[in-house]
């Protein structure tokens, strides 16, 4: 199954994810990093394809030719979720108000 990393919502998987393509949701792009199986936050420019070339902005279209729209249930974003990036759940932590 496909999730939106954004807003958490299930992509159709016959639907075919070309470059400027959006959620049909949120407005997100979708193919970009954050959407990809080899997307990898762990990993050298947070990708896991050798070859793929850097992207800075990772929730941005991009023309990597590896983009391979990532399957796992535990891509699904939306708030609280475990998509979540850990910068966005430190500010949230230390929010004041």
């Amino acid at each position: 199954m496909r999730y939106c990393y954004r807003c958490g919502e299930r992509i159709p998987e016959d639907r075919k994810i070309l470059r400027e393509e959006e959620c049909p949701h949120c407005a997100q792009d979708l193919h970009c990093c954050r959407n990809c199986r080899f997307h990898d936050p762990a990993v050298s420019n947070q990708c896991s394809e050798p070859q793929a070339d850097y992207v800075g902005d990772k929730e941005r279209s991009n023309f990597c030719e590896f983009f391979a729209f990532t399957e796992s249930a535990a891509s699904r974003g939306g708030p609280g979720s475990e998509g979540e990036s850990a910068r966005e759940r430190w500010r949230r932590l230390f929010k004041e108000g």
